[in-house]
């Protein structure tokens, strides 16, 4: 890839569900930009995953599963448009837990 320029479009599907296994188990991986999205992704994922486990509680579980949910879709929504305009932006609230992974 020449310099300066960023695989967008691996960066996007770090945050379209499944499809993060496609820059995971690529060459892409290696790519600073595509690994920044790659830990905001996952942690995204594994985040949608507590709520969807949180919403096993009855009533309360099941609000809090509705309020979470809206906030991990705004979250995915600002990934995206962070991944198509270039940005290494983390995300609100849960993004700093992305630097912990090493891939």
């Amino acid at each position: 890839m020449a310099e300066g320029q960023k695989n967008i479009g691996m960066a996007i599907l770090c945050y379209l569900g499944i499809l993060i296994l496609v820059p995971l188990l690529t060459d892409a991986k290696n790519d600073a930009f595509v690994k920044f999205h790659l830990k905001q992704g996952i942690v995204l994922i594994i985040a949608s995953i507590a709520i969807s486990v949180i919403n096993i509680i009855p009533i309360i579980g099941q609000i809090i599963s509705i309020v979470g949910g809206l906030i991990v879709f705004v979250l995915w929504i600002m990934g995206i448009i962070n991944a198509a305009g270039g940005q290494e932006k983390q995300l609100p609230i849960i993004g700093q837990y992305g630097d912990k992974f090493n891939l």
